[in-house]
């Protein structure tokens, strides 16, 4: 037997778990480690075995922190389940021959937070777990259909070939894929991040072009469109990219129409419930019904944009999702009309909505933990 194979831990436990999430992130943030275990004395525990085991090593440079397989654990991974792995140890990419640089270890970092995020949101992750959708363009694959909410990152994007040379420069991480919705996916970590707004509209036709015309037609209506999805440190971020105007060179980040609905979710485990819920076409219905209580239903011809309308005739938002667009629209209006509006939000979502919104608005919210508890 294999001798790395042996000190390997069980499949099917948190530390075999965190083996794989290093595998395919490359170095992943130690400040992350804690989403993964239990409590945090044995997240120390794990460690200290897997770095006995010559499974683990810390990397320390530029302070920041991560966690990197050795060899031996590569090796064992490789020959557990190469179809999982062998994408990530493969040939000269990021995953496999790591680099010093910061730039490149942070974008390592934000794609390993979004690993986490999807993962514990119920999405997956692994090759082996969902559908070959990206496969080169001089393949054939067929019965392509998402069942579950699967995540592909911007390296198995690139796999169709030539085209993604167009899309060179572009922020995503990757694009998420549920039954019936597709989000191009983005990691803004707890600073603006670039954005070149071009690179990002032929993302955004990339993606359509490639699912709704090409490979799955069956499933993915031309009436709908490509959703954005960004995560970030937390809500202090989400004020400044709702409040960013691209700054004085306009490459960073700014609400520029590139998407109709643009969410931002906190890279924690409140990102992480709102992220299931925005995957299951199913529960959104059934929660707006409940948000819709006491409310006339969504009026199309009512001059500002609504989910409801209450009893004094004044539109409503369901801001749950923290969906961008829809809430800087829908604030302008209410300045532009002198109209009185009301937003429903998660209490946690409360403060930067109050900072950002005009005095017409007011603030509507849900209890979090008791929405989690009794909905979740």
């Amino acid at each position: 037997m294999n001798t790395s194979k042996k000190v390997m831990p069980n499949h099917n436990t948190q530390a075999h778990r965190f083996l794989e999430l290093i595998a395919i992130s490359g170095e992943f943030p130690a400040d992350q480690a804690s989403r993964i275990f239990a409590s945090g004395s044995y997240l120390e525990k794990v460690i200290t075995s897997l770095k006995e085991k010559g499974l683990v090593r810390t990397y320390y440079k530029d302070r920041l922190r991560g966690y990197r397989l050795t060899a031996r654990a590569k090796a064992a991974l490789l020959d557990d389940n190469a179809e999982r792995f062998a994408f990530y140890f493969t040939g000269d990419v990021d995953t496999n021959r790591l680099k010093s640089e910061i730039t490149r270890r942070l974008r390592l970092h934000r794609i390993a937070e979004t690993y986490i995020t999807m993962q514990n949101a119920g999405v997956a992750v692994f090759q082996d777990e969902k559908p070959d959708v990206f496969y080169p363009a001089d393949y054939e694959s067929q019965n392509l259909a998402i069942y579950v909410p699967a995540f592909y990152n911007s390296r198995e994007i690139k796999e169709v070939g030539m085209d993604c040379v167009k899309i060179h420069g572009a922020r995503m991480v990757g694009t998420l894929l549920t039954p019936d919705k597709v989000f191009v996916v983005y990691n803004t970590g707890n600073s603006l991040m670039k954005w070149e707004y071009k690179s990002e509209m032929r993302t955004k036709a990339l993606i359509k072009t490639l699912l709704w015309r090409e490979r799955m037609p069956e499933q993915y209506s031309m009436d709908d469109e490509v959703e954005g999805l960004v995560f970030g440190a937390d809500m202090e971020i989400a004020l400044s990219l709702l409040s960013s105007t691209g700054g004085v060179k306009h490459n960073y980040f700014m609400l520029d129409g590139n998407y109709d609905n643009f969410h931002f979710l906190t890279s924690d485990h409140k990102g992480e419930v709102i992220l299931k819920l925005l995957c299951d076409a199913e529960k959104i219905a059934q929660f707006n019904q409940i948000l819709s209580q006491n409310l006339s239903g969504h009026d199309n011809g009512f001059i500002i944009e609504n989910d409801a309308i209450d009893a004094n005739g004044n539109p409503v938002l369901f801001a749950y999702s923290f969906d961008m667009p829809r809430i800087k629209r829908f604030n302008s209006a209410l300045q532009m009309y002198g109209r009185s509006g009301t937003l429903i939000c998660f209490d946690f979502q409360a403060d930067v909505l109050r900072r950002y919104c005009c005095e017409h608005m007011q603030i509507q919210t849900i209890g979090f933990a008791k929405f989690e508890e009794k909905f979740m």
